[in-house]
């Protein structure tokens, strides 16, 4: 193994990145097709359209049908992602979904996936870092490339969100939808694209402000927890607003300096899509002006793992990321967990 200098640094930066290099050979993404509009949550919550639009920038978001799974949502973006790679199903080592709404606790998603999709020769595992689980994903996914472990890795970040949703709960059941995103991940030649560098960190005192208090092994289900409706997602709003501004920025800006750049030096700036105010909030205080930054959540809301690589797809649909840009992803997710990567785009 040896340190790969990071090819856009000016200041001699040194990325974390070990190995040959990796790149992000395709995308692709899958929303169901049911909306769920503010309009239609006017009908089940004490809110209106005007105010979900003002606080979160949501004005609609996608919603699976009963019965469809996480697993279902990543298998239409992963054949598309593979297809769009050039490859086979049978071509992907490994996979590794980023979920923090696995169609059951065991197997894991990754398993189900692997075999809907014939990824016959591949290995693979479930991460959970909620908000932050396609970075963290992408960067695990790359290094194992990186490290000549396989050759093409299947990134999966998917989630439905609806199914953990408590729809009498205002300040939640406004912001989350279903979706999944895919890409793979392969090892590369081409100087002029790749997987560059990657930030994360953890802060599990943040775990009460944003969780799922039931279901695992500390609060087993029963009729109690059922009746307590402790397995939905519960937020503190105002503690995971002002983390996600603050963290957004240090990652990212931490990112950049380590690797001599600035936000100057960006295409584009992809955070993940929790709620506008947070996303405009972090970019003024990182220095990255509006026309650098993505933002989709008006359409999707937050779909969790899949709402970076939404956003990705339709900067690369609209123009606005083309082969050999440099793009920085950043998410802050429950738990609290916190990720930065840094990609120069390849295609």
């Amino acid at each position: 193994m040896v340190t790969v200098q990071h090819p856009d640094s000016q200041q001699g930066g040194r990325s974390r990145c070990l190995g040959r290099p990796t790149t992000i050979a395709s995308l692709a993404t899958y929303v169901p097709p049911r909306l769920l509009t503010n309009k239609d949550l006017e009908q089940l919550v004490d809110t209106t359209d005007e105010w979900i639009l003002q606080r979160t920038g949501i004005r609609e978001r996608h919603i699976v049908d009963p019965g469809v799974a996480t697993s279902d949502l990543g298998k239409e973006a992963a054949l598309k992602a593979i297809d769009a790679a050039g490859l086979k199903p049978t071509d992907i080592g490994l996979i590794v979904v980023g979920t923090v709404t696995p169609d059951m606790m065991f197997p894991s998603t990754a398993c189900l996936l692997q075999h809907k999709i014939g990824a016959t020769n591949a290995w693979g595992f479930d991460l959970s870092a909620a908000c932050s689980a396609f970075t963290y994903s992408l960067t695990a996914a790359s290094q194992i490339v990186a490290s000549g472990g396989v050759e093409h890795a299947l990134v999966v970040g998917a989630d439905v969100m609806s199914s953990i949703i408590d729809y009498k709960d205002r300040s939640t059941c406004v912001l989350f939808g279903d979706g999944a995103g895919a890409c793979v991940v392969s090892a590369t030649t081409d100087s002029g694209a790749g997987i560059l560098d990657y930030e994360h960190e953890i802060d599990g005192s943040g775990g009460p402000a944003l969780c799922m208090p039931a279901g695992g092994s500390a609060r087993p289900p029963s009729h109690d927890t059922v009746d307590q409706r402790l397995h939905y997602v519960k937020q503190d709003g105002q503690t995971v607003f002002k983390f996600a501004v603050r963290k957004t920025e240090e990652i990212s800006r931490r990112l950049l300096e380590r690797n001599g750049l600035t936000p100057d030096d960006l295409t584009l700036f992809v955070s993940h899509q929790a709620n506008r105010r947070i996303i405009m909030s972090a970019t003024e205080r990182l220095g990255v002006p509006p026309e650098k930054v993505i933002i989709n959540i008006e359409r999707f809301g937050n779909t969790t793992a899949a709402t970076i690589p939404l956003a990705l797809n339709d900067a690369v649909e609209s123009g606005r990321l083309k082969k050999g840009d440099l793009v920085l992803l950043a998410s802050v997710g429950a738990g609290f967990t916190v990720g930065s990567v840094l990609v120069r785009w390849g295609f």
